[in-house]
């Protein structure tokens, strides 16, 4: 049975395009400094004169300020921005920036204390008033360039990518992450096909290895299923839809089939989490409405196959690109840790001393962290925004990783050099964010993209 798995493990990477094209690869955007002037624009506009962990020097000049409040007309406009981007567009401002990044950015050293920001409240008064047409067409035009890029015959990457890293329009998101993942190719003569027979390869697996009494399964097999079984219900706990019966048997079936096929790691907890936002951007393509209303009792056989599948062969396109993270004693996530922990001195000096002077160690919060990619951190509904930015980012996903947790971490700076020990511990098992909206998760993303552009080349980070 592994022989098999492992042919069908070859197979699984040559298809569905080449890590080139697909996968979660791509390289570098050729648009580096305006997505970076961008980024620090959109993080003045939130930040609206608070300084933030990482001391970086910002100061900012009034200029229109956009709100994204106004109306809309179009059912598509209306969910794509209510859903995603309402709350950090409400915050967003336009400003300059003055050049305050020295080299010693590059080589790791620590940044200036922040200044104070000033502005013009009365610029700012009369602008808000005239910023409803102009958000609307800055609505208008990122859904005219979503729909132009996916219209293509052959999906341009790397500008799909550029779109996908600020969020991607809910109805669109299926098709997008496909993409994105390398699952789907670019080129939309043959995606038709492509996709086909990915599901009709997975309906194969899982009567292989799935559907089979115990008596043919190996005690290591056994165990893992039962594992599994175990975890399903623990899924997402708190939200009722990963609750049905229905549900769990998909995760179960996608779980073990995946881990058979992947024995270099097999299960390992985590990877459950992992699926849930597979599950639920392709289960949005057959049920609307609030999705602690959904049900998938109604739903064909077929559909659920369907979904199934897409589910495996992405949730293995996003695992390949980090399967170190699974393998015995989880080398990759282990090293992702102690890269946090030197990134977090680098910018937050008094909370990284604070830490070590408490004894408190990264592994005793992070690895949850790298290994759930977040999910359990955050409240789910923002979790599909969060991952539009995981898969634009392709390669370069588990090195962003760092620059995310370490984003997240600092947004307690003040609160954790208060706490000793003890409390540090409970404060970071069971973090504040049940009441998150779009707007925090976007500041997290944010100082996580302009602290890479500023120590990505420190040589300890980049090793």
């Amino acid at each position: 049975m592994r022989s098999g798995g492992d042919e069908q493990r070859s197979s699984e990477a040559g298809a569905g395009g080449s890590s080139s094209a697909g996968g979660i690869g791509g390289s570098a955007s050729p648009n580096f400094e305006w997505r970076f002037n961008q980024t620090l624009r959109n993080v003045q506009g939130l930040l609206k004169g608070r300084s933030f962990p990482g001391k970086v020097l910002l100061t900012r000049k009034a200029e229109p300020m956009k709100e994204s409040l106004s109306p809309r007309t179009q059912e598509l406009e209306s969910s794509y921005f209510e859903d995603e981007f309402r709350q950090g567009e409400r915050a967003s401002q336009s400003f300059e920036r003055e050049d305050l990044v020295s080299e010693r950015l590059a080589s790791g050293t620590n940044l200036p204390n922040a200044r104070e920001p000033t502005m013009n409240k009365e610029s700012l008064s009369s602008d808000i008033q005239k910023t409803s047409v102009g958000a609307r067409a800055t609505d208008s035009a990122r859904l005219m360039k979503f729909t132009k890029e996916l219209s293509r015959p052959a999906v341009i990457l790397e500008k799909l990518r550029e779109l996908a890293w600020s969020g991607v329009p809910p109805y669109m998101r299926p098709q997008v992450w496909r993409l994105l993942l390398g699952y789907a190719p670019p080129n939309s003569d043959r995606r038709k096909g492509v996709l086909s027979r990915k599901r009709v390869e997975y309906i194969d697996s899982v009567s292989q290895f799935y559907d089979i009494p115990d008596s043919e399964r190996s005690d290591d097999e056994i165990s893992m299923l039962r594992q599994i079984t175990v975890d399903c219900p623990r899924t997402v706990p708190d939200v009722t839809f990963f609750q049905q019966a229905q549900v769990q048997k998909s995760l179960e079936r996608i779980l073990y089939t995946w881990a058979i096929r992947h024995p270099a790691s097999g299960y390992v907890q985590g990877i459950n989490d992992l699926v849930t936002p597979f599950l639920i951007v392709f289960l949005q393509e057959y049920l609307e409405g609030n999705m602690e209303n959904w049900s998938v009792s109604h739903l064909s056989s077929q559909t659920i196959s369907d979904i199934e599948a897409d589910c495996y062969w992405c949730l293995s396109k996003l695992l390949d690109g980090m399967q170190d993270h699974y393998t015995f004693a989880q080398p990759g996530i282990q090293r992702l840790v102690f890269k946090l922990k030197d990134l977090v001195r680098r910018i937050d000096e008094p909370v990284s001393r604070h830490m070590e002077e408490q004894g408190l160690e990264f592994l005793q919060f992070a690895f949850r962290w790298f290994n759930c990619l977040l999910i359990r951190e955050i409240p789910f509904h923002l979790v599909t925004r969060l991952w539009d930015t995981y898969l634009a980012e392709g390669d370069s996903l588990p090195e962003f990783l760092v620059y995310v947790s370490a984003s997240f971490l600092l947004t307690w700076s003040d609160k954790l050099q208060k706490l000793e020990f003890q409390e540090m511990v409970m404060f970071l098992q069971h973090l504040p964010t049940q009441n998150w909206t779009h707007h925090e998760l976007e500041m997290v993303l944010s100082r996580a993209y302009m602290w890479h552009a500023m120590f990505n080349s420190s040589p300890s980070l980049a090793n």
